[in-house]
């Protein structure tokens, strides 16, 4: 049984960049766990969250990272807030999942060059600089919780694969 790599982190890290690259090396398939939601909502999260509330977003994503936890030999990118639920901090912390940190600053540069806000709904409606330090803020001890490995997402995305492929290779042959 090939184990699955999880990427936690916050908006603009570097998951879906990394875990695409991640996947093709390691010739695995990739999951985003938003896309999977919004394929599964039938509508963009924006709207989602519109409609049903962020409780409603959140009940969703539970039951996407539950279905996505049975794909095998998989690279899974989540959500940026999946790890608000415990339940999913439970199921990600029982796998290998990398939190991929990056500092607000370089953060806010990413989001700014690229706001996708279809995808990228404002949690807290304050300028971008303010709600990633929020964020980062409340959740970080939930990331670095359920994390097996961090990554520096300020780093090039081949840093952070070849970190991610270096640990995962340890992890599966017991060096930990």
């Amino acid at each position: 049984m090939v184990p699955n790599i999880y990427l936690i982190g916050p908006r603009a890290c570097g998951k879906t960049t990394a875990g695409k690259q991640l996947a093709d090396k390691l010739r695995y398939e990739f999951y985003d766990s938003d896309e999977v939601l919004v394929e599964k909502a039938g509508c963009e999260i924006a709207d989602y969250v519109e409609q049903n509330g962020w409780d409603g977003f959140r009940d969703l994503e539970v039951e996407v990272l539950h279905e996505l936890t049975k794909k095998k030999g998989a690279v899974i990118s989540c959500g940026g807030g999946i790890v608000v639920r415990e339940e999913n901090r439970t199921r990600l912390s029982k796998n290998f999942t990398v939190y991929i940190k990056a500092d607000v600053q370089t953060l806010a540069n990413r989001l700014q060059n690229d706001p996708n806000h279809d995808q990228r709904p404002s949690l807290t409606g304050k300028s971008i600089v303010e709600e990633i330090s929020e964020v980062l803020e409340a959740r970080e001890g939930l990331y670095s919780g359920c994390a097996t490995l961090v990554a520096n997402g300020a780093g090039t995305i081949d840093e952070v694969v070849n970190l991610i492929l270096e640990g995962y290779q340890a992890i599966s042959k017991g060096e930990n």
